[in-house]
């Protein structure tokens, strides 16, 4: 029994390691604390936009104040969907941290990333850098886009909007 755990963990990690080779470096620029970082990088893909990723959200409006249903709806998608691999600290699990992400990174870029992490992973040098530190792939979870935009909620309160 133990041989077919062991090999059926080692085929999960080795089709969660695929990705790109590609090896490129964030660089940000200082920001007040509080403001969003826009991120600099050099792409291969010149269409590809760093500060709203790829995929279909192009705008997120956010309120100055906590929508507190959502973040409430979003912390439960959290425990199911996030909470195995990501901490709500800046510290690592499998995937890193989420403290202060949403200062680090625009609603557009999150709620993307979320939805459909494959061609980020696949274009994003800021990603491609933290897949090199992490070494596991982020599955698509396959949320909806209400529950991306909960789950950016929660991440909001997390990183202490009230």
């Amino acid at each position: 029994m133990k041989q077919i755990f062991l090999i059926s963990a080692s085929v999960f990690l080795l089709a969660a390691c695929g990705g790109s080779g590609n090896k490129t470096q964030d660089n940000q620029s200082a920001q007040t604390p509080g403001s969003m970082v826009e991120t600099k990088t050099e792409s291969a893909n010149p269409s590809y936009d760093p500060n709203r990723g790829e995929g279909k959200f192009s705008t997120v409006v956010l309120s100055d104040k906590l929508d507190a249903p959502k973040a409430d709806a979003g912390e439960k998608i959290v425990g199911v969907k996030c909470a195995a691999c990501h901490k709500m600290t800046d510290e690592k699990l499998v995937g890193p941290g989420w403290a202060g992400v949403t200062e680090r990174r625009r609603p557009e870029w999150i709620m993307n990333f979320i939805t459909n992490p494959d061609p980020m992973i696949d274009k994003d040098p800021a990603v491609q850098a933290q897949y090199e530190i992490c070494l596991v792939r982020m599955p698509n979870q396959g949320l909806s886009d209400d529950d991306a935009r909960n789950i950016l909620e929660y991440m909001r309160k997390n990183d202490g909007v009230k």
